[in-house]
């Protein structure tokens, strides 16, 4: 109950109302101001720290590695984590393709950009996906002793995706606000439809490796 009001109903919700407002074409006041700061503020380091996580987390990329992780499990015999790969992950980028063609929202055009960014803005595909990809992994790695450092180096992964898509200046704040609440909300989602069948062959596979890894000297 807690994961489902917390993590799929409190998200949707926010989502929601940003949406509404961007469908009605309104302005959120703090974003441009927002936005000129961190470009003001931005350093060559970050800036192509940013660079790099455009193109790692573009389609191409990222459809590399979600065959690798769907076709990985299914060689391992995991069915169930196969299928919650396909259903929490792909529905992810489904949905947020459809709302980028629903709400078809402008990209900011604050200053030149460094990466090429044609379609809409709403929401911020590389931060659904990053968010989708972090809440992925650390279920699977829930019931094991990577849980921990399967979170922290998610949480970290996902916040710097999204902060790099506004230091590009591609996105507003919103956009990757929306994405990290969606990429979140969609892989919780598939994980509470899967429900039991998927949790007796989550934790065995990553206990067993946790269980390997101790027995290494």
């Amino acid at each position: 109950m807690l994961r489902f009001l917390l993590g799929i109903l409190l998200p949707l919700v926010l989502v929601g109302m940003i949406a509404e407002d961007v469908l009605e074409q309104q302005r959120f006041a703090f974003e441009t101001p927002l936005l000129t700061w961190i470009h003001a503020h931005s350093s060559p380091a970050l800036t192509s720290m940013s660079v790099f996580l455009h193109t790692f987390g573009g389609p191409v990329p990222m459809g590399a590695v979600f065959m690798v992780i769907v076709l990985g499990l299914r060689f391992m015999q995991r069915r169930p984590q196969a299928l919650f790969a396909l259903l929490g992950l792909g529905s992810a980028v489904g949905i947020a393709f459809g709302m980028k063609v629903l709400f078809h929202r402008p990209r900011p055009e604050l200053w030149t950009r460094l990466v090429s960014e044609s379609g809409p803005s709403f929401p911020s595909g590389h931060t659904t996906v990053a968010a989708a990809l972090v809440t992925f992994v650390v279920l699977l790695a829930w019931h094991s002793s990577w849980r921990w450092p399967a979170l922290v180096l998610g949480v970290v992964y996902a916040g710097l995706m999204g902060y790099s898509r506004l230091v590009l200046g591609v996105h507003f704040p919103t956009d990757v606000l929306a994405g990290w609440l969606t990429g979140v909300a969609c892989v919780l989602g598939a994980y509470s439809l899967l429900g039991t069948r998927l949790r007796p062959a989550v934790e065995p596979v990553m206990e067993g490796h946790a269980a390997q890894d101790r027995r290494i000297p």
